[in-house]
């Protein structure tokens, strides 16, 4: 465990309630608290929360906000608490400013939460529709042939449902899942394109199907995207889609 100076915590947050009272209802901190289900916790501190998920898009996240001094102090307290594989997560600035505060962690990596709240294009390319939980197989295929670093898998914890396009042959040709969604945020993952079929908009259309789905029940949709997948972030962005700068920390090495 990182030998971090203990200071003592203000309270322990225990609702949904308490996050958006003193967040204003972040909608980072609300989709990595999944509804306070089991494992989850939450802390607060003067003008600082963190709150702590395992096992949410294959990793335990632990969500940040506030400001460097006053999450720096917080981290000192919920980190070793809640364990050396929780890694912190929140806007790019205040990640940078961990890094730089707490000697034991590190910039792991910098992405775009992109998110939307407002019904997007219906760009309809072929039929995207929900597929049965009997075409697993055939979505694991093109997960693997055309993004196998996804995280979202069919039968993963927490991926709920997948969409599809086929060509009129039957082949499966686009999908996207439904994975991590709670109330307060709609979240899409796994979006993959076989490789014979990129550029003819496919993507476009299975997640602006999804999105407007989400959107019918949730008050926002969003997705995590990297910065080097350009022609992902410009196809969100044509959507609607916003972008909030995100990072990631971890421990460095030995510590």
């Amino acid at each position: 465990m990182p030998a971090l100076v203990k200071y003592r915590v203000d309270m322990v947050l225990m609702t949904l309630a308490d996050i958006v009272a003193v967040t204003g209802g972040d909608p980072l901190l609300l989709w990595t608290a999944q509804g306070m289900r089991p494992g989850v916790r939450a802390w607060v501190r003067a003008d600082a929360v963190a709150v702590a998920c395992p096992e949410l898009s294959r990793r335990d996240r632990m969500a940040v906000w506030g400001s460097v001094p006053a999450v720096t102090a917080l981290l000192r307290e919920a980190l070793p608490e809640a364990g050396p594989t929780f890694r912190p997560i929140g806007d790019e600035p205040l990640i940078t400013g961990l890094s730089d505060a707490v000697e034991e962690l590190a910039v792991a990596g910098r992405f775009a939460w992109m998110e939307v709240t407002a019904p997007v294009p219906a760009l309809v390319r072929g039929d995207p529709h929900w597929l049965g939980d009997d075409r697993a197989g055939e979505v694991a295929d093109l997960i693997d042939a055309a993004f196998p670093h996804s995280y979202a898998r069919p039968g993963g914890a927490g991926v709920r449902r997948w969409a599809g396009i086929r060509a009129a042959d039957g082949r499966l040709l686009a999908v996207a899942a439904e994975a991590w969604s709670v109330p307060e945020v709609g979240f899409i993952a796994g979006v993959a394109t076989h490789a014979d079929a990129r550029g003819r908009g496919l993507a476009a259309s299975v997640c602006s199907f999804v999105t407007n789905e989400l959107l019918a029940t949730n008050g926002r949709v969003a997705l995590f995207a990297d910065y080097w997948n350009e022609a992902a972030i410009a196809t969100y962005r044509r959507l609607g889609f916003t972008t909030r700068a995100l990072g990631a920390a971890h421990w460095r090495s030995g510590s």
